[in-house]
Protein backbone atom coordinates (compact mmCIF):
# COMPACT_ATOMS: atom_id res chain seq x y z
CA UNK A 1 0.00 0.00 0.00
CA UNK A 2 1.16 3.48 -0.51
CA UNK A 3 0.06 6.38 1.12
CA UNK A 4 0.26 9.92 -0.31
CA UNK A 5 -0.38 13.16 0.89
CA UNK A 6 -2.88 14.41 -1.50
CA UNK A 7 -5.22 18.09 -1.60
CA UNK A 8 -8.36 17.68 0.00
CA UNK A 9 -10.05 18.99 -3.25
CA UNK A 10 -7.65 16.24 -5.58
CA UNK A 11 -10.41 13.98 -7.41
CA UNK A 12 -9.30 11.08 -5.27
CA UNK A 13 -9.89 12.62 -2.70
CA UNK A 14 -12.96 14.11 -4.30
CA UNK A 15 -14.01 10.69 -5.19
CA UNK A 16 -13.62 9.16 -1.96
CA UNK A 17 -15.40 11.93 -0.12
CA UNK A 18 -18.07 11.64 -1.93
CA UNK A 19 -18.86 7.79 -1.11
CA UNK A 20 -18.04 8.64 2.76
CA UNK A 21 -20.84 10.98 2.34
CA UNK A 22 -23.25 8.27 0.96
CA UNK A 23 -22.13 5.73 3.62
CA UNK A 24 -22.79 8.33 6.00
CA UNK A 25 -26.47 9.26 4.77
CA UNK A 26 -27.01 4.99 4.42
CA UNK A 27 -26.30 5.15 8.29
CA UNK A 28 -27.92 7.90 9.51
CA UNK A 29 -30.62 8.95 6.85
CA UNK A 30 -29.29 12.72 7.01
CA UNK A 31 -27.41 13.33 3.55
CA UNK A 32 -24.31 12.95 5.15
CA UNK A 33 -21.60 14.84 6.95
CA UNK A 34 -22.61 18.63 7.21
CA UNK A 35 -19.56 19.63 8.97
CA UNK A 36 -17.65 22.27 7.06
CA UNK A 37 -14.46 21.64 5.58
CA UNK A 38 -12.29 23.65 3.73
CA UNK A 39 -9.02 22.22 1.19
CA UNK A 40 -7.58 25.38 3.13
CA UNK A 41 -7.72 23.27 6.12
CA UNK A 42 -5.75 20.08 5.30
CA UNK A 43 -2.66 21.72 4.41
CA UNK A 44 0.46 21.64 5.84
CA UNK A 45 1.69 22.61 8.62
CA UNK A 46 -2.11 22.85 9.82
CA UNK A 47 -3.10 19.73 8.49
CA UNK A 48 -2.71 17.03 6.52
CA UNK A 49 -4.89 14.57 3.93
CA UNK A 50 -4.02 11.11 3.24
CA UNK A 51 -5.04 8.65 0.55
CA UNK A 52 -3.91 5.20 0.89
CA UNK A 53 -3.57 3.83 -3.03
CA UNK A 54 -3.73 0.17 -3.56
CA UNK A 55 -1.01 -2.32 -5.57
CA UNK A 56 -3.09 -0.97 -8.66
CA UNK A 57 -3.13 2.43 -7.66
CA UNK A 58 -6.54 2.60 -6.48
CA UNK A 59 -7.37 5.10 -4.03
CA UNK A 60 -8.51 3.16 -1.30
CA UNK A 61 -8.59 4.63 2.19
CA UNK A 62 -8.88 8.13 3.36
CA UNK A 63 -7.87 10.76 6.64
CA UNK A 64 -7.18 13.50 7.47
CA UNK A 65 -6.34 16.29 10.21
CA UNK A 66 -7.04 19.93 10.37
CA UNK A 67 -5.56 22.13 13.34
CA UNK A 68 -8.56 23.93 15.79
CA UNK A 69 -7.64 25.39 18.87
CA UNK A 70 -10.21 27.18 21.60
CA UNK A 71 -13.37 27.72 19.82
CA UNK A 72 -17.01 28.04 20.78
CA UNK A 73 -17.69 24.61 19.82
CA UNK A 74 -15.52 22.86 22.27
CA UNK A 75 -12.16 22.21 20.99
CA UNK A 76 -8.72 23.32 23.17
CA UNK A 77 -5.45 24.95 22.60
CA UNK A 78 -3.79 22.43 20.58
CA UNK A 79 -6.07 19.96 19.33
CA UNK A 80 -6.15 18.36 15.83
CA UNK A 81 -9.24 17.04 14.23
CA UNK A 82 -9.29 13.52 12.55
CA UNK A 83 -11.73 13.80 9.65
CA UNK A 84 -12.83 11.72 6.70
CA UNK A 85 -11.32 8.47 8.02
CA UNK A 86 -12.69 6.02 5.60
CA UNK A 87 -11.34 2.69 3.59
CA UNK A 88 -13.71 1.58 0.82
CA UNK A 89 -15.75 -1.78 1.82
CA UNK A 90 -13.55 -4.15 0.06
CA UNK A 91 -11.06 -2.95 1.37
CA UNK A 92 -11.94 -3.35 5.31
CA UNK A 93 -10.69 -5.68 7.92
CA UNK A 94 -7.15 -5.09 6.12
CA UNK A 95 -5.79 -2.91 8.67
CA UNK A 96 -5.41 0.20 6.59
CA UNK A 97 -7.56 2.37 8.69
CA UNK A 98 -4.98 1.61 11.94
CA UNK A 99 -1.80 2.91 9.16
CA UNK A 100 -3.65 5.98 8.32
CA UNK A 101 -4.75 6.54 11.99
CA UNK A 102 -1.59 6.13 13.18
CA UNK A 103 0.59 8.26 10.25
CA UNK A 104 -2.26 11.07 11.26
CA UNK A 105 -0.92 10.97 14.66
CA UNK A 106 2.27 11.14 13.99
CA UNK A 107 2.28 13.87 11.31
CA UNK A 108 0.12 15.94 13.96
CA UNK A 109 2.71 15.49 16.73
CA UNK A 110 5.49 16.40 14.31
CA UNK A 111 3.02 19.68 13.53
CA UNK A 112 3.34 20.60 17.69
CA UNK A 113 -0.16 19.28 18.21
CA UNK A 114 -0.86 18.23 21.39
CA UNK A 115 -4.46 15.96 20.97
CA UNK A 116 -6.14 14.01 18.90
CA UNK A 117 -9.69 14.42 18.54
CA UNK A 118 -12.61 13.15 16.55
CA UNK A 119 -16.30 12.90 16.40
CA UNK A 120 -18.29 9.79 15.10
CA UNK A 121 -21.42 8.07 15.86
CA UNK A 122 -23.66 5.28 17.28
CA UNK A 123 -24.20 4.23 13.95
CA UNK A 124 -20.21 3.63 13.17
CA UNK A 125 -19.36 0.69 15.63
CA UNK A 126 -16.19 -0.38 13.61
CA UNK A 127 -14.95 3.42 13.97
CA UNK A 128 -15.66 3.31 17.55
CA UNK A 129 -13.73 0.36 17.79
CA UNK A 130 -10.83 1.24 15.90
CA UNK A 131 -10.94 4.39 18.27
CA UNK A 132 -11.25 2.95 21.90
CA UNK A 133 -8.59 0.04 20.73
CA UNK A 134 -5.70 2.67 19.71
CA UNK A 135 -5.86 4.83 23.35
CA UNK A 136 -8.54 6.86 22.31
CA UNK A 137 -11.44 7.99 25.35
CA UNK A 138 -14.26 9.81 25.49
CA UNK A 139 -14.17 13.16 25.73
CA UNK A 140 -16.80 16.61 25.87
CA UNK A 141 -18.47 17.10 22.98
CA UNK A 142 -16.76 19.69 20.45
CA UNK A 143 -17.86 20.28 16.82
CA UNK A 144 -20.85 20.54 14.71
CA UNK A 145 -22.57 17.68 16.01
CA UNK A 146 -21.98 18.32 19.39
CA UNK A 147 -25.75 18.98 20.48
CA UNK A 148 -26.60 15.33 18.67
CA UNK A 149 -27.73 12.21 21.21
CA UNK A 150 -26.06 9.97 18.47
CA UNK A 151 -22.60 12.01 18.15
CA UNK A 152 -19.64 10.48 19.86
CA UNK A 153 -16.21 12.41 21.06
CA UNK A 154 -13.08 10.82 21.68
CA UNK A 155 -9.33 11.79 22.42
CA UNK A 156 -5.97 10.80 22.60
CA UNK A 157 -3.21 12.71 23.84
CA UNK A 158 0.01 13.31 21.46
CA UNK A 159 3.01 13.07 23.28
CA UNK A 160 6.08 12.47 22.37
CA UNK A 161 6.64 9.04 22.01
CA UNK A 162 9.45 6.68 22.56
CA UNK A 163 11.26 6.33 19.55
Amino acid sequence: MDIRRVPFDHPDAVKLNDEVQAEYHERYGDGGDATSLEPADFEPPRGVYLIVYDALGRPVATGGWRSQDHNGEGNEDGDAELKRMFVIREMRGLGLARRVLSALEDDARAAGRRRMVLETGTQQPEAIGLYTSSGYEPCAKFGYYRFHEASRCYAKPLGREAS
